[in-house]
């Protein structure tokens, strides 16, 4: 009889020590996911007092040296972001397939340097959301009815050869679009066919359709986006406070039309 008392007495203390030990967890957990939910801490975020930015300037507009000072969309969108938190901003210009290296060993806290959204750095790396998309655009002259690929049967389209916009236009016509194909060896080749009616529509990057806007100042033209290329900025994995206040001050910019601003300046 004592044996089995003891037994019931030993079940019960497992059985404590078992419910002890969940709530302890639950706790732990609901500690976490509070802090998570927090208002993040500028001084933990930046514990140096300054945003340190990792920047290829070697890759105009977006970044580039011009024997002073770097310079350029990232540049001027990384000191925007700094200014909206009211902390400074230090540039660390890398060469850009250093540049993860660099922020995964904590030499820079952020990196600002045109960086495409990459799905297989997910475990290391943090993306904001995106301030700029890069994809491919399809261009018709400005007195086109209809910029979509359903309206061109038949037509000249004019792209790179052996770029993305050449892998679009295959991909067009091996599902049965009466497509003919022009490449160029440069995608400008491709917008100056359209200007001079060699070609009925062109398929470049919104970048360099932008670019060449600016620098053709007679170039009329519609466009409309037919993939999408997202640029963001990159946080260490566990920075999860500078991640919040970068990525919040982002889309502050964006809703007062500072991210638009600065693309127009550029681009």
């Amino acid at each position: 009889m004592a044996a089995t008392a003891t037994r019931r007495l030993t079940r019960r203390k497992r059985t404590i020590l078992a419910l002890l030990t969940a709530a302890l967890s639950a706790t732990l957990f609901a500690i976490m996911l509070i802090r998570q939910a927090s208002a993040p801490d500028i001084n933990e975020a930046f514990p140096a007092g300054e945003i340190v930015v990792g920047v290829d300037a070697s890759f105009p507009p977006f970044a580039f040296d011009d024997g002073r000072t770097a310079r350029g969309l990232d540049i001027e969108l990384a000191s925007a972001i700094a200014a909206e938190l009211g902390i400074p901003v230090r540039f660390e210009n890398i060469g850009f397939y250093a540049l993860y290296d660099a922020l995964i060993s904590g030499r820079v806290d952020l990196l600002i340097s045109a960086l495409r959204i990459d799905r297989a750095r997910m475990d290391d790396v943090r993306y904001t959301q995106s301030y700029y998309d890069n994809g491919l655009v399809i261009v018709m002259p400005a007195d086109a009815p209809e910029t979509n690929i359903e309206s061109l049967a038949e037509a000249r389209i004019a792209f790179e050869y052996a770029s993305s916009a050449d892998t679009q236009v295959r991909a067009w016509g091996e599902a049965g679009r009466a497509i003919q194909r022009l490449p160029y060896e440069l995608p400008k080749y491709a917008l100056d066919a359209l200007q001079l009616g060699l070609a009925d529509a062109a398929i470049v990057d919104a970048t360099t359709l932008r670019l060449y806007q600016r620098e053709t100042m007679n170039s009329t033209s519609h466009f409309e986006y037919i993939t999408s290329d997202p640029y963001a900025i990159a946080a260490r994995i566990d920075r999860v406070d500078a991640w919040k206040l970068v990525d919040g001050a982002l889309a502050a910019l964006k809703e007062r039309g500072e991210i638009a601003r600065i693309i127009d300046d550029w681009l």
